[in-house]
């Protein structure tokens, strides 16, 4: 999904550089990066690979590998619509995460604090509006590792971020500034967050030190996963927290389902009762579901891959899976994605 991240313990993407000629503003003052968006769009090398469900979201919004600005591009074509969103000035988008309204909340990173924004479209997918949530902000370093989750009605905002390889997880209210802080000294990734409720789930994967030390450095817009340190990791394990109450150590959390081995990213259903994992296996990636009593229960849809598998995300629909692994793949779709470091639709 963080100006510089910090180095990750796994491998990072070949940034592909964000094509601008100058900026401009559209509605209250947003600025954006001119690129010529002709009838005949660019299209990039992975193909959408068929038409997309009526279900499902007509676009995703991503983060430019380089933190410079948010790319909206249509699901069924593979092309980018409209301009390209500029970040503000002196700072580094690093995620993004899509809310059930179709607006998407947007972190950005800068001098050890984490801000947020929300960003509208227009009905055709183009971007309208890019304005600053004041209240809500988040104290800490934003990484490679650090993650994003929204409540549906855009309200709490969740945000990891890390001292080295120990995470503190922020759940912070957009509308009154208000937080809780959960914090660990064990060195681990808290990844793949989601929303059921007031219940916050994610996974949990302990490194050794050999990992917690890679931790340390700083890359932006380096893509998350479990990949470059398969080594350095053992069990992971997804758990959820309730922030209704206490706040204090990350063991207040619960555990829920350790994943089977080559699995790393799970995420919990919106209505708590079903947990979708991840899976790649020779280049091809599974999508299984299990019941929170951790008995599988289906597998969902399966696609050919080129990389590891680096996140899951449900629509703002709820009713369909996002994954990303280099591109990024739907039920029956293929999009362009080796150019963003996060993805949200």
């Amino acid at each position: 999904m963080d100006g510089r991240r910090e180095n990750p313990p796994w491998r990072g993407l070949i940034p592909v550089a964000v094509a601008a000629a100058a900026a401009l503003f559209i509605g209250g003052g947003m600025d954006v990066v001119h690129r010529h968006q002709r009838a005949g769009e660019k299209k990039h090398e992975a193909a959408p690979a068929a038409e997309s469900k009526k279900t499902e979201p007509r676009v995703v919004v991503g983060v430019a590998e380089s933190g410079t600005a948010l790319i909206v591009r249509d699901v069924r074509t593979g092309a980018d619509v409209g301009l390209p969103v500029a970040a503000p000035q002196g700072r580094r988008f690093h995620r993004v995460a899509a809310l059930k309204d179709g607006s998407y909340v947007v972190a950005s990173y800068a001098d050890r604090q984490v801000t947020f924004h929300r960003l509208t479209l227009q009905e055709n997918g183009r971007p309208k509006d890019l304005k600053d949530m004041p209240k809500a902000a988040v104290p800490g370093v934003s990484t490679s590792w650090s993650d994003l989750a929204v409540s549906p009605d855009g309200d709490r905002i969740a945000y990891v971020t890390y001292q080295r390889a120990r995470s503190r997880v922020d759940v912070v209210s957009a509308r009154t500034g208000v937080h809780k802080v959960w914090t660990t000294k064990l060195p681990a990734r808290v990844g793949s967050l989601s929303w059921s409720g007031a219940t916050l789930s994610f996974v949990w994967s302990p490194v050794r030190s050999a990992g917690a030390r890679a931790g340390a450095g700083v890359v932006a817009g380096a893509r998350g996963g479990s990949g470059g340190g398969a080594s350095a990791e053992v069990k992971h394990q997804l758990r959820t927290l309730n922030t209704g109450g206490a706040a204090g150590d990350l063991k207040l959390s619960k555990a829920v389902l350790t994943l089977p081995q080559g699995s790393s990213t799970a995420i919990l259903s919106p209505d708590g009762k079903t947990v979708f994992v991840g899976t790649v296996k020779n280049s091809h990636m599974s999508l299984q579901a299990y019941s929170v009593a951790g008995k599988p229960t289906k597998v969902l849809w399966r696609q050919k891959v080129a990389d590891e598998l680096t996140s899951l995300d449900t629509s703002h629909r709820g009713k369909a899976l996002l994954a990303t692994a280099g591109d990024l793949y739907t039920a029956d779709v293929a999009v362009p994605g080796r150019d963003l470091a996060d993805a949200a639709w």
